[in-house]
Order: structure tokens, then C-alpha cells, then sequence
């Protein structure tokens, strides 16, 4: 354990072997129907790693199909216990801790993005991340409900379903892998960099003169996923974190990403929330079920 807190870093293995370059479909590894396969760049380096296979609307349907038979009336997940859905979880966070060396530096290598921010942010994320949700397996619930007349009831929280998500990718651009470090100023409110979220390596500096003229300019943006307040006043760190149309407001810090807590956009930064109990709320259908009774006892 460093000075820090966090864990000591491993040396990066040199002798990286990639063995698994097909697609996991229902427990298994699959050639793609097409049986294309594509190259995967380090892009740090543009060093081609491996061939993966190349999947398409083939490999989608048959990996939907599969996930389907999970949600059919009388499957061993339908009818599994839900302290035992939240072990296998469990389980499944003990092996990627297991094998939390050997990700990171796929990861770092595919990415192009620092080992140690795979190993010690990614990796562990990942980790608490799962554990915490399976903490939450057998504590989704529902609610009882007084309404008028003689009835019970209640509501329950089920799973929407196979979810299918993209992940969103940067187009190609030149060559250039790098952008150095970089500081705006002379910026103007009506420049892009100061309206869209251009994210690092750079940085726009703007002056301000209150806080009425920050906080309207702020907001003065079709995006709002996070901000940023710098003070020693309380009194302006809760105001101008209320009035600001972002989903998370840092208050002297800033990147504090955790499972605990709900993170996610305003306006065109995202709908809805990932991670936290919100999270679980994008997964799931509420149903109200309402029983008729001879005579209620309320």
C-alpha cells in the first residue's frame, strides 16, 4: 500500500499474450457469421495487437436471442433466489480481482491510456462496481399502497429486458494520437470550446465578475454532465451548486466519480443516471398490481 492509500502498482507484463478473439455468446466463444475479423491498434503506439472477429446484425441477433431465454417464465434466472443472483456477482468481481493485473494492461493497450489509470481507477471501479450491485440484488422493492375502496395494493420493480448500448467513439482523425496540454484564454461565450464539452488535455480560462453572471453563463450551454466550484464561502458553494444545470456538482474536488452515487447529464449530457440505487431505476419497469379484497384493515 503506497503513501497515498492506494494500492502499490505492479510492474506491466511484457510477455502480454491475447488468446480470446472471438465473440462470448451465451457462455461460449463464437466466429463471427461473417467470419470477417478486424485489427485492434494500440492507439499510443498505432501497433497492431490482434485480429478480433468482426460481429454485425448475424452475431447481434443470436447474442439477443440468447439473452432473451434468460427472461422467459420459468428460467433457472427467473426462478433463481435473489441473494443468489447477487453471489454470482460476487463471484464474478472475485475474478476480475483475480485477474485484475492481466485487464488493466489489455486494457491499457487497447486504449492507449495509461497502465496505471487502467489498473488503479478502471480495474478497481469495475470491481466496486459490481460488488456494490450485488449488495443491492435482493433489496429491490417494491411499495404498498393505500387507495380508496376495499383493495391491496402494491408495486413491483422488473427487469426491462435484454438492454443492447452503444458505446460512443470519436471519429478518425489525422495521425496525430497526442494533443499536448493545452490552456485557452481570450475565450468568448460564444466560442465552441466554451459551449461544448471538448474535454482534457485542454482548458478554457473565462473571467467573471458575480456570481449571478457565472452561474448564467454556465448555464448558457446545451450540456451540463458536471461542474466544478472552487470556494472557502459555503454560502456560495451551495448556491451556485443548486442553480447550476449539471448532474453532479464537485464542490473543492473534482473527478470524484463513485458506485454509490448517481452520475449522469442535463439537457443534451445524457438521459438518466447510471450507478448509485438511481441507477438501477433505467433497468427496470415499475408495475402497480391491485387485489380486490372483501374489506381492508388500514
Amino acid at each position: 500500500m503506497s503513501s497515498s492509500g492506494k494500492p502499490d502498482l505492479p510492474v506491466l507484463p511484457t510477455d502480454l499474450k491475447i488468446q480470446y478473439t472471438k465473440i462470448f455468446i451465451n457462455n461460449e466463444w463464437h466466429d463471427s457469421v461473417s467470419g470477417k475479423k478486424f485489427p485492434v491498434f494500440n492507439p499510443a503506439t498505432e501497433e497492431e495487437l490482434c485480429q478480433v472477429e468482426e460481429g454485425d446484425k448475424a452475431d447481434v441477433d443470436k447474442a439477443v436471442k440468447a439473452a432473451r431465454q434468460a427472461f422467459q417464465i420459468g428460467s433457472p434466472w427467473r426462478t433463481m433466489d435473489a441473494s443468489e443472483r447477487g453471489r454470482l456477482l460476487y463471484k464474478l468481481a472475485d475474478l476480475i480481482e483475480r485477474d485484475r493485473l492481466l485487464l488493466a494492461t489489455m486494457e491499457s493497450m487497447n486504449g492507449g491510456k495509461l497502465y496505471s489509470n487502467a489498473y488503479l481507477n478502471d480495474l478497481a471501479g469495475c470491481i466496486k462496481t459490481l460488488r456494490y450491485c450485488a449488495g443491492w440484488a435482493d433489496k429491490i422493492q417494491g411499495r404498498t399502497i393505500p387507495i380508496d375502496g376495499n383493495f391491496f395494493t402494491y408495486t413491483r420493480h422488473e427487469p426491462i429486458g435484454v438492454c443492447g448500448q452503444i458505446i460512443p467513439v470519436s471519429p478518425w482523425g489525422n495521425k496525430g494520437y497526442f494533443v499536448q496540454p493545452t490552456v485557452f484564454s481570450n475565450v468568448t461565450d460564444e466560442m465552441r470550446i466554451a459551449k461544448e464539452e471538448i474535454f482534457g488535455p485542454v482548458q478554457q480560462i473565462m473571467k467573471f465578475k458575480s456570481l449571478d453572471d457565472v452561474i448564467k453563463r454556465a448555464n448558457n450551454t446545451f450540456y451540463g454532465l458536471s461542474a466544478g466550484v472552487f470556494t472557502n464561502d459555503i454560502d456560495k458553494a451551495v448556491t451556485i451548486s443548486s442553480a447550476l444545470q449539471a448532474g453532479t456538482v464537485w464542490v473543492n474536488c473534482y473527478g470524484v466519480v463513485t458506485a454509490q452515487c448517481p452520475f449522469g447529464g442535463f439537457k443534451m449530457s445524457g438521459n438518466g443516471r447510471e450507478l448509485g440505487e438511481y441507477g438501477f431505476h433505467e433497468y427496470t419497469e415499475v408495475k402497480t398490481v391491485t387485489v380486490k379484497i372483501s374489506q381492508k384493515n388500514s
